[in-house]
C-alpha cells in the first residue's frame, strides 16, 4: 500500500471512530410514526388514489370548458359562386340548465334561395344568445351530476386516505409496544437468569470447603438451564416482535428497518398521557360519532346516492327549454339585401315529453333502494361505534385497575424475596424458598409489563376510536377533500 492510501485510510478511520463509539439512538414512537405514515405502501397507495380522484374532478369540469368551431365552404364552379365562414362559441352553464353562445358569419357572392340564411352584410354578422332549460336538465343534467359526483369522489378518497393512515398508525402503535414489553421481559428473564449464575459460583467455593452438599450446585444448574430457557424463548419473541415491527419502520426509500435490541427505550412506564382522557361516555361517543370517517363515508354515499336520485327523477320531467338570441348585421349591405341589415331579436321554446319512461323509472326504483339500505347500514355503523366506545373505556378502566395491582405485587413479593434472602444468609431457610422467592418476582414483573401493555394498546385502540390524530402521528395532516 502507497503512503498517500496508507493516509486516506488512516483519515477514514478517525472520521469514523465518532460513529463507531455512538451508541444506538432509542426508537420513539414520533419517529416510528413518522416513518410509517411517510412510507408505509397503503398510504401511498391510498395517497395515489386520491390524486386519481383529482384528475376525474378536473375530467369533470371538463364538460364546462368552452367549445369553438368554425366552418365554411366556397364554390369553385357552377352558377352560384357564394363562400361563407362561420364560427361559434359555446359555454354551458354551471348552476343552470342550457349554454351562453355566440357568434360570428361572413358571406360573399350569391346563394340559393335554399341557402338563403348564409348572406350576410359586407362586415357579417354577430349574434348572441342563451338556451335555458326550464323543466328537465333545469336542476341537474348528466355533465353537472358527473362533476358533482367526481367531488364526492375525490372526498371520498381523502376519507380513505385518513382512514388508511389511522389504521396503519393503530397497528404501528400496537406493534411497537409489543417489541417494548417482549424487551422488557428479556430484560427480566436476564435478571433472573444473572442470580443464578452468580449464585453458582459462590456455591462452588462453599461446596469446595465443605460447607454444602455437591447437590447443591446440581439444583442450582438446574435454574440456571430453566431460566435460560426464559431467555432463549424471550430472544426468539423479541425478534419476532421486531420483524413484525419492520414492516411499519421504514427508511427514506420504503425499505424496512428490523429495529435491533439496542434501540430498545430504557422503560415503558406509563404517565398521565396514558390514562383515560375522559369520564363520560357521552361525550366520548358524541366526538367518536362526529369525527369517524366510516361515518363519513356513509354520508358521502348517501349524498351521492341523493344526487343519483334525483339524476333519475330529472329523467322523468319533460323538456322545456327557452332559446333567446340576439342578431346585428355589419357593414353596408351585400348581396342579401336590406333584410340582413337588421338587428333580430329571436325567442324560441322547445317542448317534449317521454312516454313510457320505463327505464327511467326502473333506475329511479333502484337508487331509492340504494339509499334506503346506505341509511341503514349508517344507522348499524352508529350503534356499533357507541358499543366499540363503551367497550374501549371500559378496557381503559380496568387495564389501569390491573396495573395498580401489578405494581402492588411487584412491591409484595420484592418485600418476600428481600426478607428470604437475609434468612437464607442467616441459615433459617433453604436455597429452594429462595428460588422460588426470585422467581415470583420475575413473574410479577411480567405481569406488569403485560399490565403495562393491556393499558397501552387500550389507550392506543381508543385513540384510533375517537381520531385522535395527533397522538396517531398524523397531526393537522387531514386530508383535504
Amino acid at each position: 500500500m502507497t503512503d498517500s492510501r496508507i493516509i486516506v485510510a488512516a483519515i477514514s478511520l478517525v472520521l469514523a471512530l465518532p460513529m463507531l463509539a455512538q451508541e444506538p439512538i432509542p426508537l420513539t414512537t414520533e419517529d416510528l410514526l413518522e416513518s410509517s405514515n411517510a412510507h408505509y405502501p397503503s398510504i401511498i397507495q391510498a395517497l395515489a388514489s386520491r390524486r386519481e380522484a383529482v384528475a376525474q374532478t378536473l375530467e369533470a369540469e371538463g364538460a364546462f370548458d368552452i367549445v369553438f368551431e368554425t366552418g365554411g365552404f366556397s364554390r369553385l364552379s357552377g352558377y352560384y359562386d357564394g363562400s361563407a365562414v362561420e364560427t361559434t362559441a359555446r359555454q354551458p352553464f354551471r348552476r343552470l340548465g342550457g349554454n351562453l353562445y355566440s357568434g360570428y358569419k361572413l358571406s360573399n357572392g350569391s346563394f340559393p334561395i335554399y341557402e338563403d340564411e348564409y348572406f350576410t352584410n359586407t362586415g357579417g354578422a354577430f349574434r348572441i344568445g342563451a338556451l335555458f332549460s326550464l323543466m328537465r336538465d333545469r336542476d341537474i343534467d348528466p355533465n353537472r351530476f358527473a362533476l358533482t359526483d367526481a367531488q364526492l369522489n375525490l372526498e371520498r378518497a381523502g376519507l380513505d386516505l385518513l382512514l388508511t393512515r389511522i389504521g396503519v398508525q393503530q397497528r404501528t402503535l400496537q406493534a411497537y409496544w409489543r417489541w417494548v414489553a417482549i424487551g422488557q421481559q428479556l430484560g427480566v428473564y436476564e435478571d433472573l437468569l444473572r442470580l443464578a449464575e452468580d449464585r453458582q459460583t459462590s456455591l462452588q467455593e462453599q461446596s469446595s470447603s465443605g460447607a454444602i452438599a455437591s447437590i447443591v450446585l446440581t439444583e442450582n444448574a438446574q435454574n440456571i438451564t430453566r431460566r435460560q430457557t426464559f431467555v432463549t424463548s424471550a430472544e426468539r419473541d423479541l425478534a419476532t416482535a421486531a420483524n413484525a415491527l419492520s414492516i411499519f419502520y421504514r427508511d427514506g426509500s420504503g425499505t424496512p428497518i428490523v429495529p435491533t435490541e439496542a434501540q430498545l427505550p430504557e422503560s415503558m412506564s406509563l404517565d398521565e398521557t396514558d390514562q383515560l382522557p375522559v369520564a363520560d361516555d357521552r361525550l366520548a361517543i358524541s366526538s367518536a360519532l362526529d369525527t369517524r370517517p366510516e361515518l363519513a363515508l356513509l354520508r358521502n354515499a348517501i349524498e351521492q346516492e341523493s344526487n343519483r336520485l334525483a339524476l333519475r327523477e330529472n329523467e322523468l320531467k319533460p323538456r322545456l327549454d327557452l332559446n333567446v338570441e340576439v342578431q346585428q348585421g355589419l357593414g353596408s349591405i351585400a348581396e342579401g339585401g336590406v333584410s340582413r341589415d337588421s338587428t333580430d331579436t329571436v325567442v324560441g321554446v322547445t317542448f317534449s315529453i317521454p312516454l313510457q319512461r320505463r327505464g327511467a323509472r326502473g333506475r329511479l326504483q333502484r337508487s331509492l333502494a340504494r339509499l334506503d339500505a346506505t341509511r341503514a347500514e349508517q344507522q348499524l355503523q352508529e350503534d356499533q361505534i357507541r358499543i366499540e366506545i363503551r367497550n374501549l373505556m371500559v378496557d381503559m378502566r380496568y387495564a389501569s385497575e390491573l396495573f395498580d395491582l401489578a405494581e402492588q405485587q411487584v412491591e409484595q413479593t420484592e418485600l418476600l424475596r428481600a426478607a428470604e434472602v437475609v434468612r437464607f444468609e442467616s441459615g433459617a431457610s433453604d436455597f429452594f424458598l429462595v428460588n422460588v422467592r426470585e422467581e415470583a418476582v420475575a413473574d410479577a414483573r411480567v405481569t406488569l409489563l403485560s399490565a403495562e401493555l393491556e393499558t397501552r394498546l387500550a389507550r392506543t385502540n381508543y385513540d384510533a376510536a375517537t381520531v385522535n390524530l395527533e397522538r396517531l402521528g398524523i397531526g393537522d395532516r387531514r386530508p383535504l377533500p
